[in-house]
């Protein structure tokens, strides 16, 4: 007789939910998956659970991302990081008017080949920041993304995605006073963290050959 679909107990699910957050930080790292939702959800499928209390929190499949790649790219996912937060150098010198903040990802150590530079600037007018562009006479696309900025609220920002050589840049433009008031993190729920170029020239350096301040 077939068997069907595998469900978990209610009170022994942590070796599963092991399995699915192990499952999802293969493909995102291997497949480029960006959002943890959609990864979790894949990776159940694959493995054939089909119960919503098995799912892994986005703090688990992180955890599990870092522990993929310490075991199975340590010889490239580390060159990649650092190659991405140098060219975080240089993007967020051309943009220091805008107060440039480096989140996702590349600052918090788990970028890799398929992720972007994400930045966030502060103007109250985008249309700053895609003139600026338009003087320099870059190239970018237009997008719009939704952050949680409170657990019951959340906020649409103009988004512009350029490229910088083989490096994808993705801009979102926040108003002036979200210096002071991050937007959430998707993994843990908090404020994201966001590092200043000083802060991010400080953590190159402290590596060893830094891009010099300017």
């Amino acid at each position: 007789m077939a068997r069907g679909p595998t469900r978990t107990p209610r009170d022994g699910g942590s070796a599963t939910r092991r399995r699915i957050a192990v499952e999802a930080a293969r493909l995102i790292a291997e497949q480029g998956l960006r959002d943890y939702h959609d990864a979790k959800l894949k990776a159940a499928r694959r493995l054939g659970i089909h119960d919503d209390d098995a799912l892994p929190r986005n703090t688990e499949i992180e955890e599990a991302l870092r522990e993929h790649q310490r075991l199975f790219q340590s010889g490239s996912q580390p060159a990649q990081l650092r190659r991405l937060r140098e060219a975080a150098v240089e993007a967020m010198r051309f943009l220091a008017r805008f107060e440039p903040r480096l989140v996702g990802p590349v600052a918090e150590g788990t970028a890799d080949a398929h992720s972007s530079v994400t930045l966030h600037l502060f103007r109250d007018d985008p249309g700053e920041v895609l003139m600026f562009l338009e003087d320099h006479r870059i190239p970018f696309e237009e997008r719009t993304r939704r952050l949680r900025t409170a657990h019951d609220h959340t906020e649409d920002h103009a988004v512009l995605v350029l490229s910088a050589g083989d490096v994808d840049v993705d801009l979102t433009i926040l108003p002036p006073e979200r210096l002071a008031h991050a937007p959430l993190d998707r993994v843990s729920g908090q404020p994201m963290r966001r590092m200043t170029l000083a802060a991010l020239q400080a953590l190159l350096a402290s590596e060893g050959d830094a891009p010099p301040a300017g």
